[in-house]
């Protein structure tokens, strides 16, 4: 693990870098905030939902374009977390509050520890601990409410180790309980909740195609059909016909220069099977991963620091076609992308040509265009960004400091 920690610093440091509809409400993407990212999803996300790890909701509302409003477009502080973090996921919990799980002190830790967000007081605090330190782990909620922790890596004294095995964390309990593990070892993969309650497991480092899937009725993981393309620092995103879209990232064996992953696929969970869709446009992914995220018309804007071409281009699953739209007016990785309440896409902070990151801009559907909107107060990258209830969004960790701030 120690290998790849000091090939992100060197990336770090050298690294170059009009339509108007209804938007129904179909989803959110897979996120980052499985991890930075996304995520955000996501994290989680989204995600991470960001770059925080928990994928798409779907819902009944309707915005159209002439009813967006953008944001204020600033970020106010918020408290600090208990630890600094990097590399750790961000679960928007079914009670409002933010868990944060895992992750990496910038320096020498990697952590077990977990803290909790409480919106309604802008305070974190310690929770339960998982059984083992991750960093580069996923964080998905599940149906019932408790959120499955999967994979990651962390060091030990004779060097990196690789995880397979999953835990799941009770909100109402506060605690982590361990589950099934999974088939292979993984980090830098991606956790995807299908309409069916499973989660679908997709690739990884050392140069994974295989897939798996989580029954939480069960506590196990079971083999689905392999990837077309093994690969790791990929998107996946939850689409509104129940299919997944895998995008971008890049095997393994290509870290160190090689050509990047080109080859979207989709995975049909009816069929259990992977089948490649049509090209992108250009190449995204490489040693930090673009983003993903899913339009409340169904599309997916995919965005972040290309091989080659545009910087931002949409994926529409009714003609299984990409096309390019206007680039992010910063190419960066290691950054997150939101789905903001009213249908705009808030891509914040990363890392640049120049270094680490403190602006950030929005993506209008409607017009097809990016647009500065405030900077955060310092430079983050592999943070997690959490849509919250009240509509704004918590931006956390990534600065070795511990600091968090919201955005509305």
């Amino acid at each position: 693990m120690a290998q790849y920690k000091l090939s992100s610093l060197a990336v770090m440091l050298i690294g170059a870098f009009a339509c108007r509809a209804n938007y129904g409400l179909v989803g959110i993407e897979e996120s980052q905030t499985q991890g930075p990212g996304g995520g955000a999803g996501s994290g989680g996300g989204a995600e991470s939902v960001g770059t925080g790890g928990t994928p798409g909701a779907t819902g009944s509302g309707v915005v159209s374009c002439s009813d967006m409003v953008a944001p204020k477009g600033v970020f106010v502080p918020t408290g600090r977390m208990t630890a600094p973090r990097l590399y750790h996921t961000a679960t928007l919990l079914p009670n409002g509050k933010v868990l944060i799980a895992g992750g990496y002190d910038g320096s020498i830790e990697i952590f077990a520890s977990a803290e909790l967000y409480d919106p309604s007081t802008g305070t974190f605090a310690a929770t339960g601990s998982m059984s083992v330190a991750r960093e580069h782990h996923t964080a998905t909620l599940l149906p019932n409410g408790k959120v499955l922790i999967t994979g990651g890596d962390h060091e030990t004294p004779g060097g990196g180790v690789t995880l397979a095995s999953a835990e799941v964390y009770d909100p109402s309990a506060g605690t982590f309980t361990a589950t099934g593990s999974m088939s292979a070892a993984r980090y830098w993969y991606t956790a995807t909740l299908l309409p069916n309650g499973k989660v679908l497991i997709a690739g990884a480092a050392d140069g994974h195609a295989s897939a798996e899937l989580y029954d939480p009725s069960t506590g196990r993981f079971m083999a689905t059909g392999n990837m077309v393309v093994a690969r790791m620092f990929h998107r996946a995103t939850l689409l509104g016909n129940g299919k997944v879209l895998i995008v971008g990232g890049v095997p393994e064996q290509n870290l160190n220069g090689g050509a990047l992953d080109a080859s979207p696929e989709l995975y049909d969970p009816n069929a259990g099977t992977f089948a490649a869709t049509r090209t992108m446009t250009t190449i995204f992914g490489g040693f930090y991963h673009h983003t993903a995220t899913l339009l409340r018309d169904g599309r997916v804007l995919v965005a972040g620091q290309p091989h080659a071409g545009p910087s931002a281009e949409l994926y529409d699953p009714s003609t299984g076609t990409f096309t390019a739209t206007d680039s992010v007016i910063v190419q960066r990785m290691a950054t997150t992308a939101t789905l903001l309440p009213d249908g705009m896409v808030l891509i914040a902070g990363g890392w640049g040509s120049a270094g680490g990151l403190a602006d950030a801009e929005l993506y209008d559907p409607c017009a097809g265009t990016f647009a500065a909107t405030g900077s955060m107060s310092v430079a983050r990258s592999d943070h997690t960004a959490t849509l919250l209830p009240n509509g704004q969004v918590l931006i956390a960790g990534g600065d070795y400091q511990g600091t968090a701030e919201l955005y509305e």
